[in-house]
């Protein structure tokens, strides 16, 4: 499985682009801020953990003379997407970093290198700890459903969603993933689809209309999906489709889980109704791929996430373990 991120040659940061996936594993350096933060506008790098580590790194390869060069490359890659808590808290680490670094005489450039580094490396072991903690809810021979993807390719480490999944697979356990498109951009079956095959693991691909459909023939013992914010209520804001796959899930009695690391959860968003959702292009619902699949003056609505209602989340996959939604606030208490 090729790395999503690293460290590239000449101080760049190399990234594996996601929109040439499946057909080309093509990986490109970005050497400035502006390219880094069109790598995210453009979802060449994606998926909210992911997002962070690679604002992080954005931020760490601009511009150091001062705090107020961090502060300007900051505030360029802040406004790349606004629905993803995992961006803004990324940033305002380094952002720390730097004014710490500025107060002590230290090198500014060296310190957000290192804070850079250290927000990968937490990440990768906070995936490794939401697997751990989601084991128990795959039994040996099940199927689990997902939606878009939450996994290798969008965090530093095995994924969120899919964490459970790789350590269950790893150890031997007969496990099979229903995997949705996941419609406009199709990150279920472009990507989801993709690594999980590369990694040995069944799945097999449905459309997002055919969920009903394959939880009504059973075999799903739950659904798991990631999260770019979850409010202090344990609203969550996902791929858009995860509201529908909820209320479906409630609908034919299989529990939906949400996996997530520490830093995607937004106490100082009080409900979803509170979350920016982003809306984009409306090219990518007109076409579907290149060719296009609708008339070109058709008005369209493109949010990229819902919000699922945290009466139809079951539990919440942490680093720090499973958590109800009635044990949420001394989670969030814990955060502080």
């Amino acid at each position: 499985m090729p790395c999503p991120i690293d460290w590239g040659p000449g101080g760049s940061v190399r990234i594996l682009d996601q929109t040439r996936l499946p057909a080309e594993e093509h990986f490109a350096e970005l050497r400035t801020v502006a390219q880094v933060a069109q790598a995210i506008t453009a979802l060449r790098v994606r998926g909210a953990p992911l997002i962070g580590i690679a604002a992080a790194m954005g931020v760490a390869i601009g511009p150091a003379r001062s705090v107020a060069d961090v502060e300007a490359s900051c505030r360029l890659l802040r406004a790349t997407r606004p629905t993803a808590v995992n961006l803004g808290w990324a940033l305002d680490r380094m952002l720390g970093a730097a004014r710490a670094a500025e107060a002590n005489g230290g090198a500014l450039a060296a310190a957000l290198r290192t804070e850079a580094d250290a927000i990968w490396t937490e990440d990768v072991a906070m995936c490794e700890a939401i697997g751990a903690a989601g084991l128990p809810l795959l039994a040996d021979a099940g199927e689990v459903l997902t939606i878009c993807n939450a996994g290798r390719l969008a965090t530093g480490g095995i994924g969120t969603a899919l964490a459970p999944i790789y350590l269950a697979h790893g150890r031997g356990q007969r496990i099979a993933v229903s995997v949705p498109e996941t419609r406009p951009l199709l990150q279920g079956a472009r990507l989801t689809a993709w690594e999980l095959s590369r990694a040995g693991v069944p799945c097999t691909l449905i459309t997002d209309g055919m969920i009903a459909s394959r939880l009504a023939r059973g075999g799903i013992a739950c659904a798991i999906v990631g999260a770019d914010r979850i409010a202090a209520n344990g609203d969550t804001a996902n791929k858009i489709g995860t509201y529908g796959l909820a209320l479906l899930a409630k609908a034919h009695g299989v529990p939906l889980y949400v996996a997530a690391p520490s830093s995607t959860f937004d106490g100082a968003t009080p409900t979803g109704g509170a979350i920016p959702i982003e809306e984009r292009a409306a090219g990518e619902v007109r076409a579907f791929g290149a060719s296009s699949s609708a008339p070109a003056g058709v008005p369209v609505w493109n949010p990229a996430f819902d919000v699922t209602p945290a009466a139809l989340i079951a539990g919440y996959v942490t680093d720090r373990g499973i958590y109800r939604r009635e044990e949420l606030p001394a989670f969030f208490a814990g955060l502080a």
